[in-house]
């Protein structure tokens, strides 16, 4: 407490505050020559060494050779103004010999102190974003089933067939639509599940989730108009490549996290996540689709619903201990194993086997060699494996997918399996009366 007292920026903070920010410190180890910091990365984290010595050097220029400024020891700390706001690191640090660092990172920080201007910024949409939103709802609420026709189908799943559709006098622009037969929803007993991935996604005005433009309903079926992302799915990309390069793993991972800080900030619980749910625009940027497990619980909320797929289940789902948005971070660390690996690090044959190695730990997984130190450690502890990342970038949608799909026009599927008319007999009527809100 005596030394963090004397840190300039928490030389203002209450004992207690001081008291919580030294809880949330988290050491990290780094060997002899590991870069801590690389000079022109963004970056959003603090450190105070602990064990051991860094050397601090910079580059004046991309043809010389860095020069050496001076050497830290324990006790020293560095990148104390990533705190304040976005830092671009102005020189690296070095690791010599073993080094033990504390860290904080700025999010972590700005909670303890109160300073939560930037979520409250994420979550209140621009003027010019709300007036989009109205003009979409007013068009779609004009249209109706009978002013589309299927062109083909996209996906088929336990509960709904996904078919590539197009407005009948407007060529310009296609739509995926997401059909579910009523009788087999209530026959599962999964009419809330449907009910509440309606709600959610039509709030889920984000770049990074699939938007939902408006939902029908008849006798026998529930239709969700849902925007056309033609690049195909995450899982086709990966069961054809194998595996992804950090670099690759790191851009998709990004976009999920993106997509994850919009429901959490908002009480919303994914609960789903794996790469069958996601899936890629014509630009090759990943979006989340699939919201039939998404739950809103609010801010700081538990619930105690056991779901989402084996592999990605949270062992306080397993538990039943009650759940959070923690259960998605758990999850984000699965999916970067699977992305890098090519599989997800618990499998059994069969749920069960699956949920006992699951409750074995993340450190009884042998993680291969091609999962390098940065993202094994960030698969364990949800550590600092995107610092540099260009957060800017994906976010404005200015950096260049990994793979750019090739995508010739609104009728193009060629990125999607080929599937075949649906000659199932239609299902019986169901009208019961719980879908009146679609």
């Amino acid at each position: 407490m005596e030394f963090l007292r004397s840190v300039p920026s928490f030389q203002s903070l209450t004992e207690d505050v001081l008291s919580k920010v030294a809880d949330v410190l988290e050491a990290t180890h780094y060997r002899d020559g590991d870069y801590i910091i690389r000079q022109g990365a963004t970056g959003d984290t603090f450190f105070i060494i602990s064990e051991g010595q860094v050397k601090v050097t910079q580059q004046t220029s991309a043809n010389e050779e860095p020069v050496f400024l001076y050497t830290l020891s324990k006790g020293d700390w560095f990148g104390e103004q990533a705190l304040k706001g976005e830092d671009v690191r102005t020189a690296s640090v070095t690791a010599v010999g073993d080094v033990t660092c504390l860290v904080v990172d700025r999010e972590s920080f700005k909670q303890l102190i109160g300073g939560l201007e930037n979520v409250s910024s994420r979550v209140n949409d621009s003027d010019e974003v709300k007036g989009k939103i109205e003009a979409e709802a007013a068009f779609f609420s004009m249209v109706s089933l009978c002013d589309f026709h299927v062109i083909c189908t996209l996906g088929t799943g336990g509960f709904s067939r996904v078919e590539l559709v197009q407005l009948r006098n407007d060529h310009s622009r296609s739509f995926a639509m997401k059909v579910l037969k009523k009788r087999h929803i209530v026959d599962t007993s999964q009419q809330g599940h449907i009910l509440s991935e309606k709600r959610i996604m039509m709030e889920a005005h984000s770049p990074f989730i699939v938007r939902l433009y408006r939902t029908f309903r008849d006798a026998k079926y529930l239709y969700m108009l849902l925007e056309a992302c033609l690049g195909g799915e995450l899982w086709t990309l990966l069961r054809d490549r194998g595996s992804f390069d950090d670099g690759t793993t790191r851009f998709y991972t990004s976009c999920v996290v993106e997509a994850l800080a919009f429901l959490h900030c908002r009480g919303i619980i994914y609960r789903d996540l794996k790469p069958e749910n996601i899936i890629l625009d014509h630009r090759g940027y990943a979006k989340l689709v699939d919201f039939g497990f998404a739950k809103k619980v609010g801010l700081g909320k538990k619930t105690w619903t056991f779901c989402g797929t084996p592999e990605y289940v949270a062992p306080e789902i397993i538990l039943n201990k009650g759940h959070d948005v923690s259960a998605d971070c758990w999850s984000l660390g699965i999916l970067i194993f699977e992305l890098l690996s090519g599989s997800p690090p618990f499998t059994g044959s069969d749920p069960m086997k699956t949920y006992n190695i699951i409750l074995r730990g993340i450190d009884m997984v042998e993680f291969p060699k091609k999962i390098n130190k940065s993202a094994a450690n960030l698969i364990k502890k949800l550590c600092r494996w995107f610092e540099g990342f260009n957060w800017d970038g994906i976010q404005k949608g200015t950096l260049t997918a990994p793979f750019v799909p090739s995508v010739d026009g609104p009728l193009d599927t060629r990125n999607f399996e080929c599937f075949p008319d649906d000659n199932e007999e239609a299902p019986p009527d169901e009208e019961s009366g719980w879908d009146l809100e679609f």
